[in-house]
């Protein structure tokens, strides 16, 4: 009997025994996870990680528990039954399917897709965790500011932040390579290595960069960055750039700069790279905006790029950071529908 426990505990298909009074007599591991139970076997709502506060099969929410109706129907059904149940929660909506067959005097039921259940629940954890690696949605910052970020997966890799230093503005766009989980990861990376406190954008880029060498990652692994602070007291934009090759834009009352800077990205290719500060200035009214290349590589149907053209059409027309971001967020998917890849933007009202 240990031996077959073993077993079960060790398969990916969750499994629960359940006799005709309701009572749970075993569960695997797999099931435990699945439901978050707190036991694994007892009442239903010990082993399905139901939070009333009613005793279970007493209580009025009883009456609509799902699993219970479901095993209620095994009783009355020759031991057979079979639900679709969507469990809603702070983690967002998980569907599985539960089928029921009889087991001598007892009721078998094996979740059908409890493995992908459990990986669902993960993806909803990961992006739940990468949405507070992103700015405020609302700007604290001494220079106003409007972001956006659309991940083409469930999991990015891109990294928009802004803070400040000094009570100057400091920004930061970063784009890993990769896409998914894996690129969710580098992201992570970059957030918790990011020097913070440094108010030189290339310093804080080749600290980065040292602490990159130390993963110790294969060359295709890599991250490109554009760092940059704004001097209010001086109308300075000091900036630098790690093999970002989607440009900073700056408008002014002379029309739209590109500002470009070659540099490899943070990986093993140079790793002694010595990133260095550049300085532009601006005029009050300018707006600086830092975009990622997913913005400019964006194809529609016909296979055709969005490109710089566009994201300085939307800029010259846009009156402040708030409005370009919105105005390029619904040209873009006017434009394309769905993006292969993540779309990330940041502007700066100055």
């Amino acid at each position: 009997m240990n031996l077959y426990r073993e077993v079960l505990d060790n398969i990916p298909t969750a499994a629960i025994v359940v006799d005709k009074n309701m009572k749970v007599r075993y569960t695997n591991r797999a099931f435990r996870e699945c439901f978050r139970a707190i036991r694994s076997k007892g009442t239903l709502k010990e082993t399905t990680g139901c939070t009333s506060d009613e005793v279970c099969g007493k209580g009025v929410r009883c009456a609509y528990c799902a699993i219970r109706s479901l095993f209620s129907d095994a009783v009355r059904n020759d031991g057979r039954a079979f639900r679709k149940l969507i469990v809603r929660g702070g983690e967002g909506d998980i569907s599985f399917r539960i089928r029921v067959t009889p087991l001598g005097k007892l009721y078998l039921g094996i979740v059908d897709d409890a493995y992908e259940t459990e990986i669902a629940r993960e993806m909803y954890s990961a992006q739940d965790i990468q949405q507070r690696l992103l700015p405020p949605a609302r700007s604290s910052a001494a220079t106003h500011y409007s972001f956006m970020y659309i991940p083409c997966r469930e999991i990015g890799g891109d990294l928009p932040d802004v803070y400040e230093v000094n009570g100057e503005t400091m920004g930061l766009l970063a784009d890993v390579s990769g896409k998914g989980i894996s690129a969710g990861m580098l992201s992570a990376f970059v957030k918790a290595g990011w020097d913070r406190a440094e108010p030189s954008p290339s310093k804080a880029l080749r600290g980065l960069n040292a602490k990159f060498q130390e993963l110790n990652l294969d060359e295709r692994s890599y991250v490109t960055a554009v760092a940059v602070r704004v001097d209010n007291a001086r109308r300075e934009i000091v900036y630098s750039v790690a093999g970002h090759n989607a440009p900073m834009l700056l408008k002014s009352a002379l029309g739209i700069d590109e500002i470009v800077m070659h540099s490899p990205p943070i990986s093993n290719w140079i790793p002694d790279f010595a990133y260095e500060d550049r300085v532009i200035g601006y005029a009050e009214g300018d707006i600086l905006a830092l975009i990622t290349d997913g913005v400019t590589e964006s194809k529609n149907a016909a296979g055709e790029q969005f490109g710089l053209e566009r994201v300085e059409e939307v800029l010259s027309r846009s009156e402040n950071a708030e409005r370009f971001i919105e105005r390029l967020k619904a040209a873009l998917k006017e434009f394309c529908g769905t993006f292969e890849d993540d779309i990330t933007a940041v502007a700066f009202d100055l």
